[in-house]
């Protein structure tokens, strides 16, 4: 499933080719990906000009000009493939080894820049939903959303209110979208690391009584927004799945100090600990129990 940083990068690539332009011609080639299609889908995007191109968590939205959201969301295996008359080119391929096999291409766009844009889905977890811009607020599959961890409102104060009170594990309070939208395991596990802070650790030790951040909250969100915005420079991680708009594999793995790195000597600076691997919530956790606390 991309994180936050793998669909950051995705937007990106599409952007070029379709902010500004005009759909021309939109296609969905089946009733369903992971839920059916509106009745209407088509026809509310046909002749539209997309006249903004961006993120929530880990959904895409392109803003049209009839006010209507195009949202869109990539699932486990979902992929962008944008073909123009002289080269082809992949943003944020989720399906590695890239499979051009037409029978998993589900939709596609036509733009006025010359571009046809095509989602290709072989496990068809994916899905696309237009709304209204004003009825946004009260999207089932928006509402309730935390804050972006890389906007303005997202600081330390904002982590510790959301945190405090709460008895669940530091690494469940970050992977609840309700605390902070778009996190997933890969960057929680990382920047829990960098911080040096336990994923075991209880959340509501982020605030003070007084409900003011700790000295961990500060700490912790620094990390959040170093480890996303090395990610998205770094074009993603790609361990089986995601791809670079150039087709390029993203590059940030390489950078992992914990995750996946079971077994390893840990990476902190005088450490000398040994990364483990436990099972949290469902889902691997990897740490260092000498240096995070």
């Amino acid at each position: 499933m991309p994180e936050l940083p793998e669909v950051e990068t995705v937007r990106r690539g599409l952007q070029p080719v379709m902010e500004g332009a005009k759909i021309i011609k939109a296609e969905a080639r089946r009733a369903d990906l992971r839920f059916p299609f509106q009745p209407d889908f088509v026809k509310r995007l046909q002749g539209q000009i997309v006249t903004g191109l961006g993120r929530r968590a880990k959904y895409l939205m392109a803003d049209l000009g009839s006010g209507d959201v195009l949202l869109m969301h990539l699932g486990m295996s979902g992929s962008f493939r944008v073909i123009k008359p002289e080269d082809e080119k992949s943003p944020g391929e989720f399906h590695y080894p890239r499979a051009k096999d037409s029978t998993h291409d589900h939709v596609l766009f036509r733009m006025s820049s010359g571009a046809d844009i095509v989602f290709n889905d072989p496990r068809r977890f994916g899905y696309m939903k237009v709304i209204a811009r004003n009825a946004l607020d009260q999207e089932p599959l928006l509402r309730g959303l935390g804050p972006e961890p890389l906007g303005n409102e997202f600081d330390a104060a904002m982590l510790a209110e959301s945190c405090s009170g709460k008895k669940t594990s530091l690494k469940a309070a970050l992977l609840d979208q309700r605390v902070v939208a778009g996190l997933g395991n890969i960057y929680v596990c990382e920047a829990l690391h960098r911080s040096q802070l336990s994923p075991r650790r209880i959340a509501a030790t982020l605030a003070t009584r007084k409900g003011e951040p700790t000295d961990h909250a500060n700490r912790l969100v620094t990390s959040i927004h170093a480890v996303l915005n090395d990610a998205i420079k770094a074009g993603g991680s790609s361990l089986r799945d995601h791809r670079q708009t150039s087709g390029e594999l993203g590059y940030f793995q390489h950078s992992f100090k914990v995750y996946d790195r079971e077994g390893e000597t840990c990476k902190t600076p005088g450490c000398g600990g040994t990364v483990k691997r436990f099972t949290q919530n469902g889902r691997s956790t990897f740490w260092c129990p000498k240096c995070q606390k």
